[in-house]
């Protein structure tokens, strides 16, 4: 007994070492050391001779921003949970009609993700960004926070690598067009099928080709209702994504239930039958007998795959909208150096979910692995959830948390003058006067040798500045059936609100995020209630999981005017600005130099104004070193046509000062900002 219990003492404290660790990232590894400027070049980069866009680079260096390669690395390979399909699929799966994998560098490349060689932490050599995951005792392909929070700029032959920075994925047709694969694979008749279920085999993870085959159907499907569900009239193209409209639509599809679901088709289901569209034995079918509990990922997609088979697909359409949103607020991915909470508007801060419960809802709107289930126990698992339900995930809480500690040493990048143009210190010296006056007001300025450094944020209302406000009024205002959440708390900065039938999407977002988080993985004590038991702690000693109880209730009203200050929007710091391209919260600015153009004509401006472009490319990672941004001209290369006349995309806003600024004084202030 003594030797068990210190044997299992050891291992408690092993492990909360582990998890409590805090890496001296701020000096260089023993391989840095050895190597001298090792630091500055390729982990594990692959170059890019030409590709579809006309973009190339023959290197790849790495700036200084508090990371050893050894860091960098581990960014980009340590998994979150995220669980896309089967690992085995990603690596057999070819584009349709011809024999190149999905998978390839030339085709990943396409949808801007960053390639790379296979290295010691990723030896199938996948591109940064994604990683294998084992959940379950089954391994998946899914996504790390890397692949949207790395980018790269090039200049002259020379790619440089830019951690944290905001990448250029275009992940919407990256999983249309993945789906659009795997349902080739799955159709395919004959030889092509054999040879894909062939090569899955041959890794030796799958028992039969049934299993396969039937595995096959089931991501085939999953995805493209996936895609469906999420289908907007706003497209993103490259460098954006609305990752909360999409966590919204994912919550909502477990937390209703089947009899909800049912209420609220119910009248358009009966104006269907009535026209003829289908009958109402195709409409019972749809139905199963349930308790209405809590619907499994099995369960939901089951669900909605057999709405989908029964209502016409126009039908559908419309339908959709009666149960999830459109998630038509696409923003670029933020940088991730000097800023605490990374969405562009106040959710955090207001919601009081901080950087675990934010990165766990992003996670979400990512596929992670759902199991939610209901348990037959009265008795809570975790006393502060009050409800029998399970929120069982995939998501890996401690890493999440190591992530965030990691992201602390993270710094901006400097504008490097041994690669690009120097810096001309006197449209510089101006610059920094202009800067004072008319931007540090809102934009603080922070000093990232500071090892304390801690950025203060202004929030505004789009109102104020101008900007397209579509983002901060869907976080804000846009509701969605409670269901199993109903009559839990929502913890807010103030205090905690009851969930009433309906709720605000970032109600029940928070809610049910705060559930995963605080369910207990499965697996015997040592390897699941040890991670868990571990897991809390980390997040009671880092204060991300507020601790809800009943006498601190606001009442039963979620939509208190405390969720009314989620519609406002953040200002940054500006360090590393140069790195960030495109500019404004949606990307609806090119350059540096155009943000500091008036958006469109008013009355009294003279004949000659020049005002931001109202459509341009994005897509090109080519560095216009003068203006501050990519390559942008559509009449240069065919990328995705960025319009800002279209919902969503305006660039208005964020003028002060632009029409009373000389030509030379916006250089200048250019000038300026590639210094920060």
């Amino acid at each position: 007994m003594t030797v068990s219990l210190i044997v299992l003492t050891l291992f408690f404290v092993s492990r909360i070492a582990w998890t409590f660790q805090l890496r001296d990232v701020g000096s260089n590894s023993l391989f840095d050391r050895l190597t001298g400027d090792g630091w500055r070049f390729q982990r594990g980069a692959a170059t890019v001779a030409q590709d579809q866009l006309g973009d190339h680079y023959t290197s790849v260096r790495y700036l200084w921003q508090g990371w050893a390669p050894t860091e960098s690395m581990w960014f980009y390979n340590t998994t979150q949970g995220s669980d896309l399909m089967p690992y085995d699929f990603f690596l057999a799966l070819e584009k349709p009609g011809t024999s190149e994998l999905f998978r390839s560098n030339e085709n990943l490349n396409r949808y801007r993700y960053l390639p790379q060689k296979p290295t010691l932490g990723n030896p199938d050599g996948l591109p940064v960004g994604f990683v294998k995951d084992t959940y379950k005792g089954k391994d998946y392909v899914g996504f790390t926070c890397a692949a949207c929070h790395t980018s790269q700029v090039n200049y002259q032959g020379i790619g440089i690598r830019v951690d944290g920075g905001p990448a250029a994925a275009d992940i919407n047709s990256f999983l249309q067009d993945l789906a659009a694969a795997l349902e080739a694979a799955r159709t395919n008749a004959g030889e092509r099928r054999a040879e894909f279920v062939k090569k899955v085999l041959d890794y030796g993870h799958y028992p039969s080709e049934q299993i396969v085959i039937e595995d096959l159907q089931k991501y085939s499907q999953r995805l493209l209702l996936y895609n469906f569900i999420n289908g907007s009239l706003a497209e993103y193209g490259y460098s954006r994504l609305d990752v909360l409209g999409r966590g919204y639509n994912r919550v909502q599809g477990y937390i209703i239930t089947e009899e909800e679901i049912k209420e609220r088709l119910n009248s358009a289901a009966e104006d269907l039958v009535e026209a003829g569209e289908v009958t109402q034995a195709d409409m019972e079918s749809v139905w199963k007998s349930s308790d209405a509990g809590v619907l499994s990922s099995n369960d939901s997609d089951e669900l909605f795959l057999r709405l989908f088979q029964v209502i016409p697909r126009e039908a559908m359409l419309k339908m959709r909208l009666l149960i999830f949103t459109s998630p038509d607020a696409p923003v670029s991915y933020p940088s991730l150096w000097e800023s605490s909470p990374m969405q562009w508007n106040a959710l955090d801060p207001v919601s009081g979910r901080a950087s675990i419960g934010r990165n766990a809802c992003e996670l979400i709107g990512t596929f992670n692995a759902l199991g939610w289930a209901e348990v037959q126990k009265e008795t809570p698992e975790f006393p502060v959830l009050g409800s029998k339900d399970r929120y069982d995930s995939s998501i890996r809480v401690r890493n999440l948390g190591l992530i965030e500690r990691e992201m602390k040493a993270l710094l901006p990048p400097k504008w490097p003058e041994d690669i690009l143009p120097p810096i001309e210190r006197g449209r510089w010296l101006r610059g920094k006067g202009l800067f004072a006056k008319l931007c540090g007001n809102c934009h603080q300025a922070v000093d990232p040798s500071d090892p304390g450094r801690r950025p203060l944020e202004r929030f505004f209302e789009p109102r104020e500045i101008g900007t397209d406000p579509q983002a901060a009024n869907n976080t804000a205002t846009l509701i969605g059936v409670s269901g199993i959440l109903e009559n839990q708390y929502v913890p807010t900065r103030d205090g905690n609100l009851i969930i009433g039938p309906t709720a605000r999407l970032a109600a029940l977002l928070t809610r049910a995020t705060l559930n995963v988080v605080a369910t207990p993985g499965k697996g015997n004590i040592l390897s699941g209630g040890s991670d868990w038991l571990l897991d809390q702690a980390a997040e009671y000693v880092n204060k991300k999981i507020p601790r809800p109880s009943g006498n601190e209730a606001h009442g039963s009203n979620p939509e208190s005017a405390l969720f009314d200050s989620l519609g406002l929007y953040k200002a940054r710091s500006l360090n590393g600005i140069w790195a960030t391209a495109p500019y404004l919260h949606n990307g609806s600015v090119p350059t540096l130099y155009d943000l500091l153009l008036p958006a469109s004509r008013v009355k009294n401006d003279p004949a000659d104004m020049t005002y931001r472009p109202q459509k341009f490319m994005v897509g090109s990672r080519e560095f216009d070193a003068k203006r501050v941004g990519f390559r942008n001209d559509p009449a240069e290369y065919s990328g995705f046509l960025f319009d800002t006349t279209l919902p969503s995309n305006s660039n208005a806003g964020h003028e002060y000062g632009t029409r009373s600024l000389t030509d030379d004084q916006r250089w200048d202030l250019v000038e300026y900002l590639k210094s920060l």
